[in-house]
């Protein structure tokens, strides 16, 4: 007999309206229909916010939703999931987009949560609940079969799966999965199987990195690929380091440690963070920062740490895998959405949770789904004061990615504009697939490329002629793009895909917070482009707006000897900026340059401004330029617009 889940059938539904929230958490039952319209884009910010992301036990329960922001309001506290009694929950169009936190469906496990039914899921979010135990499901038939009383057969949170996928969820998840299975040695793969059809490059890289026990593989296939690099970060390396333990046991058996990578970097300035150090929350990092040096003091990995009586750390995980690791035609892998930005330098490079990263630390291994490729063709001359952000940032506004449409592609750019972009743009381009809801970003490799290792690492690379992807290679769709119709863009607070041209405002925007920095803002051509508009500022008799406050903070500390070295920091001290060291800060809410109440207004060269992103208050994305420019004006404008008000 098939196998049946039966549920309690409390329902949650996360209606647009806080009022028929807060009605539900009271004891009220809703009828589909009442509740719509539903809440679209609920972020994981939003599920789990940073600060409340200070363990990996049941405490987490306490907390889902707990930032879910609905017409300003935000009508679920601390408990309130777990005593309503919901095991369901409904909402809309790209459930758990943003971050790869792992967080968020444990906190949802931990509440009693067993299924969530949405329009569409993000890649990264579904695949933490399949490696967990959470059921997901786009069907909303099944909302009046279990009000029936109807216990639903397993094989129907199947559907549309892949084969591995379904073997994962009908084991329990990944890791029991995983002692199940056998995993020879990576280096026993083939390294270059035939290709017998017309590949994309991400498709060559999965080929030439397959589990040796598969079968030819298909696009929407599951399959295991070695990696080359593992990374996590501060926040969830003890987490994944407790998920290894319990099923592989303490000491674990590590494959090739030396190609794992440990970072301190999300929470290195929590004791220059409002919140955390209001709300007692220190204690919280002081957890999560044993947990992972326990780890990195345990086993003979790589560690970048934080900089004692500097403050900061090393640098942000991505920004270091680009500037010292990753190489093209590699696997990359981190706990962290915006992987992806090693895809600059022509490798696979993408996100993953805790309990993939604590599979792949032992087996070598990590999981994907066989990817469609997007192909992102552009060209022609960017404007001045356009760049790689306002690239991102109009296509995020267009409707079939607002829809979902592009969701778990491949993001592959290509065309004249791309190859004159420095690597340090092109990273912008991957980096921000993650708000794009992508799989990956990649650039196939060139001159560029070959420069930028010789340059900034010492490493003489030579290309290989498979590192490009074959030109019949079947792709899911192609997006043509005019570099020179493009402007200089913002996205409006609440969400990255609220995009609209700086010159299509209708009202003056004041600015009380300019934020450059995070792994999207912080690297050598951005501070490069903050410079240009201070400088010119200075040389024109300028300074910051008396209501503005200017945040420069390196993405690494390779940045900061850059800046050291080019004198930029003459500028910006002269400027009056406050120079923050590295480390992820205020983009996670956690340092200098993040709101610290509701009415203020942020402009920020980060990658997402999700509710409470930075702070409570309204944060609007921007290219650097952009930042510095609105930073001197007081107000939102370009650097453009700023010369002509001289």
């Amino acid at each position: 007999m098939t196998e049946r889940i039966s549920f309690k059938g409390k329902f949650l539904f996360l209606s647009c309206s806080p009022s028929l929230i807060t009605d539900q958490l009271n004891g009220a039952g809703l009828k589909l229909r009442q509740a719509c319209p539903l809440r679209d884009d609920i972020s994981t910010d939003e599920i789990t916010p940073v600060t409340h992301m200070l363990t990996y036990d049941e405490t987490l329960g306490r907390y889902p939703y707990i930032g879910l922001s609905c017409d300003g309001v935000r009508p679920i506290g601390a408990d309130a999931v777990r005593n309503g009694g919901f095991d369901i929950v409904v909402a809309g169009k790209r459930y758990g987009k943003g971050s790869s936190r792992e967080s968020s469906p444990l906190a949802e496990l931990y509440a009693g949560v067993r299924l969530i039914i949405a329009e569409s899921f993000e890649r990264i979010y579904q695949q933490n609940c399949a490696n967990i135990g959470v059921l997901t499901s786009t069907d909303f038939g099944l909302i009046d079969r279990i009000r029936a009383g109807e216990a639903i057969p397993v094989a129907e949170f199947l559907d549309g799966r892949d084969q591995l996928t379904r073997c994962i969820i009908e084991a329990g998840g990944l890791l029991r999965y995983s002692r199940k299975m056998q995993w020879p040695k990576p280096s026993e793969r083939t390294p270059q199987p035939p290709l017998h059809r017309p590949m994309t490059l991400v498709e060559k890289i999965i080929a030439r990195h397959l589990h040796p026990q598969t079968p030819d593989m298909e696009p929407g296939d599951g399959v295991f690929l070695a990696c080359d690099w593992r990374f996590s970060h501060d926040y969830f390396t003890g987490m994944a380091a407790h998920f290894m333990h319990r099923t592989f046991g303490n000491p674990a058996p590590l494959h090739d440690p030396g190609s794992i990578v440990a970072f301190q970097d999300h929470l290195v300035l929590a004791n220059k963070s409002v919140p955390h150090v209001r709300d007692n929350l220190l204690v919280g990092v002081a957890n999560l920062a044993q947990g992972h040096r326990a780890f990195t003091r345990s086993y003979p990995v790589l560690a970048h740490e934080e900089l004692l009586g500097q403050g900061g750390t090393e640098g942000i995980c991505h920004a270091i895998m680009a500037e010292r690791y990753a190489l093209p035609g590699q696997v990359v892998v981190g706990t962290d959405s915006h992987t992806p930005h090693s895809g600059a330098l022509g490798c696979l490079a993408f996100g993953a949770g805790s309990t993939d990263m604590a599979n792949s630390w032992v087996t070598g291994y990590v999981r994907c789904k066989v990817p469609q490729t997007l192909r992102i063709q552009i060209e022609g001359e960017l404007a001045n004061d356009v760049t790689a952000k306002d690239i991102v940032l109009h296509l995020l506004q267009m409707e079939a990615i607002k829809q979902g449409e592009t969701i778990g592609a491949v993001f592959e750019y290509v065309g004249s504009t791309v190859q004159a972009m420095s690597v340090d743009e092109r990273a912008t381009l991957t980096n921000m697939v993650a708000e794009l809801g992508g799989f990956t970003g990649i650039v196939a490799p060139d001159q560029n490329t070959v420069a930028y290792l010789k340059e900034r690492r010492g490493v003489d690379f030579q290309l290989e002629d498979w590192m490009a992807g074959d030109p019949d290679a079947p792709v899911r769709a192609t997006i043509h793009i005019d570099a020179t119709r493009l402007s200089p863009m913002v996205a409006r607070p609440g969400d990255p895909s609220n995009g609209i041209a700086i010159r299509h405002l209708t009202d003056e925007q004041p600015v009380h917070i300019a934020y450059g920095g995070s792994c999207t803002g912080g690297k050598r051509a951005d501070f490069d482009y903050y410079h240009e508009v201070l400088h010119w500022a200075l040389q024109n008799g300028r300074r910051l707006a008396t209501s503005t406050r200017l945040y420069l903070q390196f993405g690494t500390v390779d940045v900061q000897r850059y800046c050291e070295a080019r004198g930029y920091l003459r500028t910006f001290q002269e400027i009056g900026a406050e120079i923050v060291m590295p480390g992820c800060g205020a983009c996670a809410n956690c340092g200098p340059g993040q709101s610290i109440r509701s009415d203020e207004v942020t402009i920020s060269a980060i990658n997402r401004n999700f509710p409470g992103r930075s702070g409570p208050g309204s944060v609007w994305l921007a290219n650097p330029y952009t930042v510095a420019a609105s930073a001197v004006a007081g107000k939102i404008t370009t650097f453009e617009a700023l010369k002509t008000q001289s």
